[in-house]
């Protein structure tokens, strides 16, 4: 259903608040590049400093602003089943292809709970289901037995693996099928969760790298992986450094330096220091994203 290379949108601010123009730019953007699908409202793009009516604003801006040119997964994550219902519901209405639900944070269900929780979100809000298994935030990892119960569910269709356990591809694949989408939520090991079989990635760095990003998932899946080591050596420093502090804060300031938004973010994230500005900019350099020529001679 969803393959290549989708974008983990960042949220831009000014004054404290939503910069809708920046991120329709932004959209815009992405899309002339050659990215594939757009997550607003995840991790990166700060939805726990969001309140929730500029969560569901900033859906409504993406879809918006992609005029239907490529595929939309909405955040819709909560630890709150009925905030994730209503955020589901509500970007059916503004027109996404699917929402992105992240295992439920802090509170820590066991694994009934978190069958419960998707189950009651399958059952009330007719939209397709990724699920977002990232254990290191969430501090629950969903097993692949609850993963395949959860498939047998009309609308879970997949995943977004951040485990960065490159087996568990493999052991969810055998489990679920082929049919099961499989998203990689980690750029680093990308490479590697696609030649398990996955059938792309949610990318940060995409927000600062998206044609050289959606040049790499098409060699993946097109089983290039010559092609793809070429291009992971060339963004390796960007993917690094997008998370030498915590994110959004470096992708954020790599974002400004392409001219697209300020570096804000919401307190409790601050700026980030000059020594992993330093860290980004060198990344940057390395990649050639400063250079739009350089990246349409690797395609």
């Amino acid at each position: 259903m969803f393959k290549g290379s989708f974008t983990a949108l960042i949220t831009p601010f000014r004054d404290g608040a939503v910069d809708e123009k920046a991120l329709a730019e932004l959209v815009e953007w992405q899309i002339s590049e050659g990215t594939h699908g757009l997550v607003p409202v995840g991790t990166t793009g700060e939805s726990p400093t969001l309140s929730h009516d500029e969560h569901k604003r900033v859906v409504e801006v993406t879809i918006e602003a992609a005029k239907g040119r490529v595929k939309i997964i909405a955040g819709a994550g909560s630890n709150a089943t009925s905030e994730a219902v209503d955020f589901a519901a509500h970007a059916k209405m503004a027109g996404a292809d699917a929402v992105l639900v992240v295992t439920p944070y802090y509170n820590k269900p066991n694994q009934e709970g978190l069958y419960q929780h998707f189950k009651a979100i399958n059952d009330a809000v007719d939209i397709p289901i990724v699920i977002y298994n990232i254990p290191g935030r969430s501090v629950v990892d969903m097993s692949v037995a609850t993963m395949a119960r959860l498939f047998e569910l009309k609308n879970v269709v997949g995943v977004k693996d951040a485990t960065a356990n490159l087996a568990r591809v493999s052991l969810q694949r055998q489990a679920m099928g082929a049919e099961f989408c499989q998203l990689s939520g980690e750029d680093a090991t990308a490479l590697g969760f696609m030649a398990h079989g996955g059938q792309g990635c949610i990318s940060v760095a995409s927000n600062v790298a998206p044609r050289l990003c959606s040049q790499l998932q098409n060699a993946c899946l097109a089983g290039d992986f010559k092609k793809a080591l070429s291009l992971q050596d060339r963004l390796m420093p960007l993917f690094d450094a997008m998370f030498v502090d915590t994110n959004p804060g470096p992708v954020k300031y790599a974002v400004s330096r392409l001219g697209f938004c300020t570096a804000d973010a919401r307190l409790p994230m601050v700026p980030i220091s000059e020594e992993t500005r330093r860290i980004v900019d060198a990344a940057m350099d390395k990649a050639g994203v400063f250079g739009g020529a350089a990246d349409k001679a690797a395609e």
